[in-house]
């Protein structure tokens, strides 16, 4: 079964765990993390969390493509795709889940 979690409710999980804090301080703080890790991405940088992985940028040079409807050529313009690569943590732990 899949279980999906999204920002919103990621917050709540964490006010709940965090006691001394408020919401309102774990909010931002969970807003401001997300902006400082898209602003360093944008700007071509690496973000790394030990014992989580890696966010980086790939680079996909411009080319021909085509139009699957039309078989017309088009160009495809470059572009950098947002990639993560897990840590050995992350990994062992997701695996743990599995095999279990």
């Amino acid at each position: 079964m899949q279980q999906a979690i999204n920002k919103s409710e990621f917050i709540d999980n964490l006010s709940a765990n965090c006691d001394a804090m408020t919401d309102m301080v774990i909010d931002d703080a969970v807003r401001e993390i997300l902006d400082l890790m898209i602003d360093t991405l944008a700007n071509d940088g690496r973000v790394e969390v030990r014992g989580f992985g890696s966010f980086c940028l790939h680079h996909r040079r411009a080319r021909l493509g085509r139009n699957p409807k039309t078989g017309e050529s088009v160009p495809v313009p470059a572009k950098a795709i947002p990639h993560f690569k897990p840590g050995k943590a992350l990994r062992e732990a997701v695996n743990e889940k599995i095999e279990a």
